[in-house]
């Protein structure tokens, strides 16, 4: 495993670009490095989680250095005065993850906007910001793939199936691109793999949800187990009792798999998918209008915002792997250069309320990989 030893210094280009969004009206901030790990480990997903570096006080409290400033910069404006109201706040400084042979250390600028209601316009500022980043290092037309996470969720919701199914496919969508791995092992094939625990689980299907994870966590802890893989013993009890729902319902509808895998297969510009999305969801009798006015809706303010929107590259099985997403997506690439995004970002609605906000509030933003962007899309 490599170590963050690399010292990352902003050049005056990356300067010259927060003071842009500074004169944007984005509040600066500068989070401390060191950070709680908790935030992390429980909404970041699988592919940070596994990259922290993690440390402990002298109290034993886990901390770990940043591996996102989104995080961070969430906490800083809940302690807030402003909490609640729309704010918006831009940031340049390092972050930590374990990248094998890159550096562990490197640079990201960003803005992350709260509590803004128009939605849609809110997520086109924050694609034509990006775009406006890739313009300042000089590369003029990055390919842009956008995805949209409420489309998917709101797919979900309107299907006839068990909660426990439709919390895992939501959970499946944010942790991977593609959904054919995470379809598979829900059909009927592997939830007839019954585990030698299938009695335990049997057992705590039919019982109270709260004293069922209680059970579940007190077992574990009596066995001397804390962590398993950076997930919490209360992580741990919640995926045991998700195997007991899932195990307990009926097996994934072979026409409902086939609705969800058409549903993933439609790709192109963001207004010929939009039609070939309402024509699915009328075919199959599927209430998503809200979610389908939205990604219109943003389509139309990206246009107003001068961005050629019949050459943005959209998915509906395009996600970020981080599970604190709930809705626009995107990321911009370099096509000469394919080693990994230089800007990316996104919606995440519901990532203050778990954080502790007493209501929900709107959320969205975006980190540039300084590096990638000042080496044209090069590795970084």
């Amino acid at each position: 495993m490599s170590t963050p030893t690399q010292t990352s210094q902003p050049d005056a280009r990356a300067e010259a670009l927060v003071a842009a969004y500074e004169r944007a009206g984005y509040r600066r901030l500068a989070p401390p490095i060191l950070q709680p790990a908790e935030p992390f480990l429980d909404l970041s997903g699988e592919d940070i989680r596994k990259r922290m570096y993690l440390t402990s006080d002298p109290q034993g409290r886990e901390l770990c250095l940043r591996p996102d400033l989104t995080i961070p910069v969430s906490r800083e404006y809940l302690a807030s005065p402003g909490a609640g109201s729309p704010e918006g706040f831009c940031y340049l400084g390092p972050v930590f993850r374990d990248r094998a042979a890159q550096p562990a250390e490197f640079l990201q600028a960003g803005i992350e906007s709260f509590g803004r209601a128009d939605k849609a316009a809110a997520d086109a500022e924050m694609l034509a910001l990006g775009l406006e980043a890739a313009t300042h290092y000089g590369i003029a037309q990055p390919e842009i793939r956008i995805g949209d996470v409420g489309l998917f969720t709101a797919l979900i919701a309107a299907l006839d199936l068990a909660p426990a199914w439709k919390r895992r496919l939501v959970k499946d969508f944010n942790r991977k691109t593609s959904l054919e791995h995470d379809l598979d092992m829900l059909t009927l094939s592997s939830a007839n793999k019954r585990p030698e625990y299938q009695g335990v689980l049997a057992a705590l299907a039919g019982s109270d949800p709260k004293a069922a994870r209680a059970l579940v966590a007190d077992l574990l802890s009596i066995a001397g187990i804390t962590t398993v893989g950076g997930r919490t013993v209360g992580e741990i009890a919640e995926r045991f009792l998700e195997q007991s729902a899932l195990g307990a319902a009926t097996a994934l509808p072979r026409e409902t798999r086939s609705l969800i895998e058409k549903f993933l297969a439609i790709a192109g510009d963001p207004d010929e998918a939009a039609a070939e999305l309402r024509a699915l969801a009328a075919s199959a009798g599927l209430k998503i209008e809200p979610a389908l006015d939205l990604f219109e809706s943003r389509a139309g303010f990206l246009a107003a915002r001068g961005v050629d929107v019949s050459h943005i590259r959209f998915s509906t099985a395009f996600g970020r792997g981080l599970d604190y997403y709930t809705g626009f997506v995107f990321e911009l690439h370099s096509p000469a250069a394919p080693n990994g995004p230089l800007v990316a970002g996104g919606r995440y609605d519901e990532l203050l309320t778990r954080l502790g906000a007493k209501a929900p509030i709107p959320a969205v933003g975006f980190a540039v990989w300084i590096e990638r962007v000042a080496n044209g899309g090069g590795a970084a």
